[in-house]
């Protein structure tokens, strides 16, 4: 699970009665995949499915996530159709590891310039604005080598501030090529995702 990052959006009123039902109907397989193990820590963890799923913790969370991963490991888009039943939506995942350090680096840079912390679970407009400096920033250091990006030149009147200071940032991004072009694929992706999504988005 290291080597991807998943980002999910859930939806507590499925969750609060099919993950519910489910995590009442199969207490002993998931207790198998509990970091901490014991009724209690289960009881806990139904506790805050009934009430919003979004209240687990990445810890919980990554249990529920290889437990279904255990289940259904024969099919990667049936695990995402059963997370997506029970009320977890895996929307999209960044599946290299070097992308996913890379998406992480420019996450941990935009965290010290503003003053946020958007690791775990973040509200989907303060990640859009995060998004949208990654966009700005990709598109930067691809202009570079002579590739433009037309999401970028769109967004760029409406963010002028979050352009000018990834105009700023750039110049200390080392970022080959190929591999800013496929990063901001990645941050296009996902702002094309969440752009209209009030809830909040989980990084796992």
């Amino acid at each position: 699970m290291a080597e991807e990052l998943y980002f999910i959006k859930t939806n507590p009123n499925i969750a609060k009665i099919n993950l519910y039902n489910k995590l009442c109907r199969e207490e002993e397989n998931i207790m198998n995949f509990l970091q901490s193990k014991g009724k209690v820590n289960l009881e806990i963890i139904k506790d805050k499915v009934k009430d919003s799923v979004e209240e687990l913790t990445k810890e919980e969370l990554s249990s529920i996530f290889s437990w279904f991963s255990k289940m259904y490991h024969s099919d990667d888009e049936e695990i995402k159709t059963q997370l997506f039943i029970h009320g977890i939506d895996l929307f999209y995942e960044i599946p290299s590891i070097h992308h996913v350090e890379n998406f992480q680096q420019i996450l941990s840079n935009y965290e010290k310039l503003f003053h946020q912390d958007l690791n775990y679970k973040v509200n989907a407009q303060n990640f859009n604005q995060f998004l949208i400096y990654g966009i700005f920033l990709t598109e930067i250091i691809n202009k570079e080598q002579g590739k433009e990006n037309i999401l970028s030149d769109y967004l760029k009147s409406d963010y002028e501030s979050l352009y000018v200071l990834a105009e700023k940032q750039s110049e200390f991004k080392d970022l080959e090529g190929k591999n800013s072009a496929e990063l901001q694929h990645y941050f296009s992706d996902l702002y094309d995702l969440t752009k209209f999504y009030k809830g909040s988005i989980i990084q796992l």
